[in-house]
């Protein structure tokens, strides 16, 4: 690899004495660092983690990767917590772009330190957000610095930081579902995703409105690829789907 600056950057300067730099590896594998203020127009969601994940056995964590249907791409993942919030990325409609380990986010202390956030992602108006997972009670006091860094860091370019824990079991176990379905091969024909939306037109429990549209047995594959693109929607944070579940098609009334 090799190493370079940001080059083509507008006027912007990094407030003096915020030490703030960006280390990233771009598209083309090429290594790049640079003032925060610098990198505000960088597509990191195209970029390459700027880390090697950790696979060996006997580490207590549970690695892998999750195929994106929101880039088509594959993105890491270092433990269930961060496979949940990855797909929960991936459901998200206002969700464009999604990385993992990012960038290296280096700042002054009380010594040089650095930090690669698990994620960021791109939303759909072009704004980023930032976020590392880690579950409440396994925070310690350099974590709590490091995020706290990361969120000022990414409030000056007008970036949304989160720190994600655990997700809601009932959401959880939803999109867990859906993801089943994620694939365009589980979209069907044509002619059976009108007939759901003929079918759930307006709000309807899912099983008799797949049965309307024709043989469940065809229908419901699709009708659940629907509902991953949200094209069809449910409340899936209430209850877990089942064949009372009202489903209705987006944009319509409650």
């Amino acid at each position: 690899m090799h190493v370079m600056s940001v080059s083509g950057v507008g006027p912007r300067v990094e407030p003096a004495g915020s030490g703030f730099e960006l280390g990233f590896v771009d598209g083309g594998g090429v290594e790049r660092r640079a003032q925060l203020a610098a990198c505000a127009e960088v597509r990191f969601e195209d970029g390459m983690p700027v880390r090697r994940f950790r696979w060996s056995r006997g580490l207590g964590h549970f690695p892998g990767w999750w195929w994106a249907a929101t880039t088509g791409r594959h993105v890491g993942y270092e433990s269930w917590l961060e496979r949940d919030l990855v797909r929960a990325l991936d459901f998200d409609p206002e969700i464009t772009g999604i990385a993992s380990q990012p960038f290296w986010l280096y700042w002054r202390g009380k010594r040089g330190r650095r930090h690669a956030p698990d994620y960021f992602a791109r939303r759909a108006d072009g704004t980023g957000v930032v976020i590392d997972v880690r579950a409440g009670d396994r925070i310690e006091a350099e974590d709590a610095e490091a995020f706290a860094v990361t969120a000022e860091a990414c409030s000056r370019l007008g970036w949304e930081f989160r720190r994600a824990g655990e997700i809601d079991p009932v959401l959880g176990g939803n999109v867990r579902w859906l993801a089943r379905y994620r694939h365009p091969r589980c979209a069907g024909r044509a002619e059976v995703s009108c007939r759901l939306r003929e079918a759930f037109a307006g709000p309807a429990p899912l099983l008799a409105g797949a049965a309307e549209a024709g043989d469940p047995l065809a229908t419901l594959p699709a009708l659940f690829h629907m509902m991953w693109r949200q094209e069809l929607v449910a409340d899936v944070t209430r209850e877990r789907l089942g064949p009372a579940t009202p489903v209705r098609a987006a944009g319509t009334g409650r």
